[in-house]
């Protein structure tokens, strides 16, 4: 498995509890915590590596979609997790702000503000509103994204915000925050032979009237989703788009039989 894994990275097993990542995280950070480490640069990227791994196997639908693609992809699966996350996805509704605050008051080291801006320039920026009835802090990465085809959108890396909240925030950072497109879901109708040969299928998208092209995999089911990534609704802020997802719907052998001649009748 490659050295970039996220479980070597943190020295867990991939059948780690919850806790056991958790507990795994504190150490690590506070070992190459950039404040214990001024004489060792290599401790700013094996920590920004240990961050990257905590964000990720602390959210158990992140960790579900890397443990999917570690199982296909083998040593391979950080770079093509990578392909699909960008920072400001991978740190979205993580707790790790929350964790370098312990640190913090239990050692004396700088807030986590400092240490993000140092280890991650100025596509980083922090935030904190104060309202009343309203309190609101994290962060946002607002340059250097990578195209996705994911998930939890519209997140920040702090609590979750509604509009108003965001709208605040973006006042107060002086940027748009970027906001992923929307995934969308739709149907594809296949005849049970289309579903068992897979291969090239013509499907008319009507949201963006296109025709796409759809590489169907040999031996489809029933209510298995193919996914086109970007071709969902559009981002905000520079964000990318969403992913369509295909529903497959196999039709019966006799209505395939009938559209069949219906088409023939059609044609001539």
């Amino acid at each position: 498995m490659s050295a970039n894994d996220y479980y070597r990275t943190l020295g867990i097993q991939p059948t780690a509890s919850a806790k056991e990542i958790k507990n795994a995280y504190r150490e690590l950070a506070l070992k190459y915590h950039p404040d214990r480490n001024q004489d060792n640069p290599e401790a700013v990227n094996r920590m920004k590596a240990v961050n990257e791994a905590y964000a990720v196997l602390s959210n158990p639908q992140k960790r579900q979609e890397y443990d999917a693609i570690r199982t296909r992809f083998g040593s391979a699966a950080h770079d093509q997790f990578r392909k699909t996350y960008s920072e400001q996805d991978i740190f979205a509704g993580s707790d790790i702000f929350r964790v370098f605050e312990e640190l913090t008051r239990l050692h004396g080291f700088r807030h986590y503000e400092e240490v993000f801006k140092e280890f991650y320039g100025p596509g980083y920026r922090s935030f904190e509103v104060k309202r009343p009835g309203m309190f609101f802090r994290g962060f946002v990465f607002t340059g250097g994204r990578h195209p996705r085809q994911g998930r939890g959108r519209g997140q920040l890396g702090g609590p979750g915000l509604g509009r108003i909240g965001r709208r605040l925030v973006e006042k107060l950072i002086g940027a748009e925050i970027p906001q992923p497109g929307q995934d969308v879901e739709a149907a594809i109708r296949l005849s049970a032979d289309e579903a068992r040969r897979g291969g090239p299928y013509a499907y008319y998208y009507r949201q963006q009237n296109k025709k796409l092209v759809v590489k169907i995999p040999p031996n489809v089911r029933e209510g298995q989703r193919i996914r086109l990534a970007g071709m969902g609704e559009n981002g905000r802020g520079g964000a990318s788009p969403g992913d369509l997802y295909l529903r497959v719907a196999i039709q019966k052998p006799l209505l395939a039989a009938v559209k069949s001649k219906f088409k023939r009748w059609f044609k001539g």
